[in-house]
């Protein structure tokens, strides 16, 4: 019903900043709470983030939170992780999820739509 795709991932040294982006199409948008999960090589994939349908309820895993910032512009169809004062341990692949719950899930299952995922690296 929605495809979604990563984009803006890359290499950038310790205490950098990156913004990632999630772009839909197929649906309206503004319909989808929205999930952004990483995984690393040989780890799960874990919660990162997540922002309800109108952008205002955000919500952070504790490994983030101060440092990373949810925002959406349904106009654009967009959602954009920008991450700053990253960390060697940021380093994954981070994949953005749609979900037609009005909650912010934490769990993978919490999501019926998920993106081909965005490799960002942080070098020490």
């Amino acid at each position: 019903q929605v495809q979604l795709v990563e984009s803006g991932g890359g290499l950038v040294k310790a205490g950098g900043s990156l913004r990632v982006s999630c772009t839909a199409s197929g649906r309206s948008f503004n319909i989808y709470t929205v999930g952004w999960f990483r995984q690393a090589p040989g780890k799960e994939r874990e919660f990162v983030a997540g922002i309800s349908r109108n952008g205002i309820n955000t919500y952070y895993a504790d490994s983030v939170k101060g440092r990373f910032t949810l925002s959406r512009d349904n106009a654009k169809n967009t959602v954009y992780l920008q991450m700053n004062s990253l960390k060697p341990e940021d380093t994954a692949v981070y994949y953005c999820a749609a979900s037609t719950r009005l909650s912010i899930s934490i769990i993978r299952d919490g999501y019926s739509y998920w993106g081909q995922g965005t490799q960002v690296t942080v070098s020490s």
